[in-house]
C-alpha cells in the first residue's frame, strides 16, 4: 500500500481547516491541491477510487481561486472535491460506471458542480462508480475499486469511488448521489459521514427522470461539520451553525426491511452504542419498528430495475454492450414497466406512512443499522452473474432503499469497529426538512465518540503540519 509520510502537508486536513487556511492566506489553494495531486498519484494506485484525474486543469482552477479578491466569501476556499462520474463535469466525459455507458465530453457542468465551484472548490476528477449506479459493489473491466481500511473489501457503491478518495484522504470531501443507499452504504463501509438530503432540497438532474425521483446529491466526508458545509451548498444555502439538539424522542428499530435478512451481531451492537450515546446526550430512545409492507420491498426491487431500462432507453444505449448483470437487470425493468409493477400511487402510499411513522410514534427521529454484515469482497463483481450481485447487495445492504422511496432525509454515522477492524455504522432517519436535526446529533456523536478521521496507514494531519497551526 502506498503510504504519504508525516510532513508538513495539507493532506488529510479537513475541508474546513483548508478553507478557513486559504482565507488567511496561509496557503495557497494551489499548493493545496498540489499536495492532493501528489497524494492521489501515490496512492490511488492501489485504491482505483478515480476514473480521471485532472493534474494541470486543476492546478489552473486552483491558482484561479487565488486570484480572487472575495475569499472570505467561499465557504469552501481552495479546497479539493471530488465528482462522481455520472455528474457531468465541464470539460470530461461523463461515465457512468463503464466504457459502455459513457456519455460525450460535457460542455457545461452540473448544476451541483457549478455550486461547488461557485464557494471555491477545486475539482480534481471524477471518482468510480459501478455500470448505471445499479450497484453497492463498485468495479468495472477496467478496475476493481478497494476499501483503504482493508483492500480486500469493497469500498460499497454506488458512490464507492467517492468514498475511498475520502477515507484515504485523497480529497476532504467527495460529491455523490443517492438513489437507494448510494452514499450512506459506500459511507458505512468505509466510516464517513453519508447524509441523503430529503426529496426535492438540492437539485438532482440525473438520467431520465432521477430514478423516479428517488436519487438525491450529497456529499461524503470525515467530519460533521464538513458534512455541514458540503450540504449548504448543494442546497444553495448559506452555511448554518449546528446547535446542540434538545431533548429528543428518538424510535430505534432492528427490523430488516428485506424478510429474511437481519443484522449481524456487530450492526446490532452498533445500535445498541448508538442508543447509548443518545441517552448520554440527554435523549429519550424507545423501541419503534417502522411496518415495512412485503409490497415495499417488491415495490422498491421493481423501481430499482425500472429506473435502469428507463435510463438506457432515455440515452438510447444498445443493451448488448452493458454487463451481463445489467443486461439483465434491464430487461426486468422493462418487464416491470410492461407489467405495471413501478406505480407512483405505490411509492406516494409509502411516503405517506413514513412521514406517519414520526407523529404515530412520537419520536423525532428513528434510528436503524447501517448495514447488517461487512462490505463484500473487492472482486470483479461486474463479471458475475446477476443472481450473485443481488444475492450480494441485498443481503448485506438492506437499510437504506425504503428511505429514498419515502424522500425522506437520512445521515449514516460512524459508532465503532467491526471484530475485522473495518468500521461499523449507524443510520438515522428524520421527517422532511430535518438535515440540520441530523447533522446535530450526528455532532454529538462526533463529540462523544470521535472515529478515526481516515483508513489506518493513509495520512493524517501530523505534528508540525500547518494544518492544525
Amino acid at each position: 500500500m502506498a503510504v504519504q509520510d508525516i510532513m508538513p502537508t495539507w493532506v488529510g486536513a479537513t475541508a474546513k481547516q483548508i478553507a478557513r487556511g486559504v482565507r488567511r492566506g496561509d496557503v495557497s489553494a494551489t499548493q493545496v491541491v498540489a499536495d492532493h495531486l501528489d497524494h492521489i498519484a501515490r496512492a490511488d494506485a492501489d485504491l482505483a477510487a478515480f476514473r480521471t484525474v485532472r493534474g494541470g486543469e486543476a492546478i489552473t482552477e486552483a491558482e484561479k481561486v487565488d486570484e480572487q479578491e472575495d475569499l472570505a466569501n467561499l465557504p469552501l476556499a481552495g479546497v479539493p472535491v471530488a465528482v462522481k462520474e455520472n455528474t457531468p463535469v465541464a470539460g470530461l466525459p461523463t461515465w457512468n460506471g463503464s466504457a459502455a455507458v459513457r456519455t460525450p465530453v460535457a460542455e457545461a457542468d452540473h448544476e451541483v458542480v457549478r455550486r461547488l465551484r461557485g464557494a471555491g472548490a477545486v475539482i480534481m476528477g471524477v471518482t468510480r462508480m459501478p455500470e448505471l449506479g445499479l450497484w453497492a459493489l463498485t468495479d468495472d473491466e477496467t478496475a476493481v475499486t478497494r476499501n483503504p481500511w482493508n483492500t480486500g473489501r469493497t469500498p460499497g457503491g454506488s458512490s464507492g469511488g467517492a468514498a475511498a478518495a475520502v477515507a484515504a484522504g485523497l480529497v476532504p470531501i467527495a460529491h455523490g448521489n443517492d438513489g437507494l443507499g448510494s452514499i450512506r452504504i459506500p459511507a458505512a463501509c468505509c466510516g464517513l459521514i453519508g447524509l441523503k438530503p430529503g426529496r426535492g432540497v438540492v437539485p438532482c438532474q440525473l438520467g431520465a427522470d432521477d430514478w423516479f425521483g428517488l436519487t438525491e446529491h450529497g456529499m461524503l466526508t470525515t467530519t460533521v461539520a464538513d458534512a455541514a458545509v458540503g450540504f449548504s451548498v448543494l442546497a444553495g444555502r448559506r452555511p448554518d451553525k449546528l446547535v446542540p439538539p434538545q431533548r429528543l424522542r428518538v424510535g430505534v428499530s432492528l427490523r430488516s426491511p428485506v424478510r429474511g435478512v437481519s443484522p449481524d451481531a456487530p450492526n446490532r451492537d452498533a445500535v445498541a452504542t448508538a442508543g447509548r450515546l443518545l441517552a448520554a446526550a440527554g435523549h429519550d430512545t424507545v423501541p419503534a419498528d417502522p411496518v415495512y409492507p412485503t409490497r415495499l420491498g417488491l415495490q422498491g426491487i421493481a423501481t430499482w430495475f425500472a429506473a435502469a431500462a428507463a435510463d438506457v432507453q432515455a440515452a438510447e444505449i444498445d443493451r448488448r454492450s452493458l454487463q451481463r448483470r445489467s443486461r439483465r437487470h434491464v430487461a426486468l425493468g422493462e418487464w416491470a414497466q410492461r407489467r405495471g409493477y413501478v406505480r407512483e400511487a405505490d411509492r406516494a402510499a409509502w411516503r405517506e406512512r413514513s412521514v406517519g411513522f414520526f407523529t404515530d410514534h412520537s419520536v423525532d427521529l428513528l434510528l436503524t443499522p447501517a448495514l447488517a454484515g461487512p462490505p463484500p469482497e473487492a472482486a470483479g463483481w461486474s463479471v458475475r452473474s446477476w443472481r450473485a450481485n443481488m444475492a450480494a447487495n441485498i443481503r448485506y445492504a438492506p437499510y437504506a432503499a425504503p428511505w429514498n422511496i419515502a424522500g425522506l432525509p437520512s445521515i449514516v454515522v460512524p459508532v465503532g469497529r467491526r471484530p475485522d477492524g473495518l468500521p461499523v455504522a449507524v443510520q438515522l432517519v428524520g421527517p422532511p426538512g430535518s438535515e440540520l436535526l441530523l447533522l446535530g446529533v450526528a455532532g454529538q456523536f462526533e463529540m462523544a465518540a470521535p472515529w478515526p478521521r481516515h483508513a489506518p496507514g493513509y495520512p493524517r494531519v501530523g505534528t508540525g503540519s500547518p494544518a492544525v497551526a
